[in-house]
């Protein structure tokens, strides 16, 4: 009886500590990949998707969040998840055009109007025929658009910029991909591609005279310690898509799928909000910091901005129709 009550306890023990790795074994691991400075709202927003992940779903995810381009460097992060190397990422309009050229219509300057435009255009009947372009032809399920910011010039150079005349010459960085480089020259500007880490001290040595990108990504980074001038040209009210690879989110049940992608529209709430609320307050930060803010002539940049992407090779890729649709959306 002995030998049997300590067979029985030894066996029971045995399954007691076997529960936890099974428990282990079937928990969803999620790596995301991204760029973004811890102290950014679109790395922020990250902590919030995993912990309403948890909170949703305990014990069945285990989200691991790399910054600073640690993982995979700007750029890289569509191919990573469509190799299988990565689950998540947080994607541009400019990366998936680089496959989805209809997608270039979401790169032209001086389109989406704010960001609740932006919110009803990816929501609505536009957002699921583009979303539908990445799943079937990327193999990447976007869960959500989060607000990037609006875009804004950001110099080191003191000559005041009130048309693109004024920016010939200057050497503006710029992601590395077509889409963006053609937005720098519609601006008027000598775009120069050059990786997100490396703009601070680009910008401090000399190798660039300025950069574009939101206020908030502009104090996160501390690119106003190396510059002098912020020109509010408003040229791209800017998206960020929460994205999953493709086999990532065929491998999820339909209950994991539901709290993935409520969790994501919690993370990118939340990092609109934030985002708003500063860009409202950061004009009188930068000025307090020393840097000269001002508007220019922004008409002169939306006509010269819409003629050249009308005209250019991106025009002939967008389906017919789809600007006045875009346009339409109140």
């Amino acid at each position: 009886m002995t030998r049997r009550l300590t067979l029985a306890a030894m066996a029971a023990l045995a399954l007691s500590t076997a529960a936890p790795a099974l428990a282990t074994a079937d928990t969803v691991k999620l790596r995301i990949s991204t760029p973004a400075v811890e102290s950014d709202w679109h790395a922020k927003m990250l902590t919030v998707f995993k912990d309403e992940l948890e909170s949703a779903a305990p014990g069945e995810f285990d989200v691991e969040i790399h910054l600073n381009a640690t993982l995979f460097k700007q750029g890289t992060e569509p191919a990573a998840m469509q190799r299988g190397n990565l689950d998540m990422a947080m994607i541009s309009a400019q990366d998936i055009a680089k496959q989805i050229p209809a997608w270039s219509v979401f790169t032209a300057g001086y389109l989406i109007r704010d960001p609740e435009h932006q919110k009803k255009v990816f929501r609505g009947d536009i957002g699921a025929e583009f979303y539908g372009m990445v799943e079937d032809e990327m193999g990447i399920h976007i869960l959500d658009v989060g607000y990037l910011g609006t875009r804004q010039l950001n110099l080191r150079t003191d000559d005041e910029i009130q048309t693109p005349e004024d920016l010939a010459g200057v050497k503006l960085r710029m992601p590395g991909s077509d889409a963006w480089l053609f937005l720098g020259t519609a601006l008027g500007a000598s775009p120069v591609a050059i990786a997100f880490g490396e703009v601070y001290t680009a910008l401090q040595t000399g190798v660039i005279d300025g950069q574009d990108n939101p206020l908030p990504t502009n104090k996160a980074a501390k690119f106003y310690e190396v510059t002098n001038q912020i020109v509010l040209t408003s040229h791209l009210v800017d998206g960020i898509f929460l994205s999953m690879s493709g086999k990532t989110w065929d491998g999820l049940s339909d209950s994991q799928k539901e709290a993935v992608t409520a969790a994501a529209e919690k993370a990118t709430a939340y990092n609109d909000e934030n985002r708003i609320a500063d860009e409202a307050e950061l004009v009188s930060f930068f000025e307090s910091e020393g840097l000269k803010v001002y508007e220019p002539d922004r008409e002169a940049f939306r006509e010269r901005v819409q003629k050249m992407y009308l005209e250019s090779e991106f025009a002939a890729d967008w389906p017919e129709g789809i600007v006045d649709r875009v346009n339409a959306v109140e």
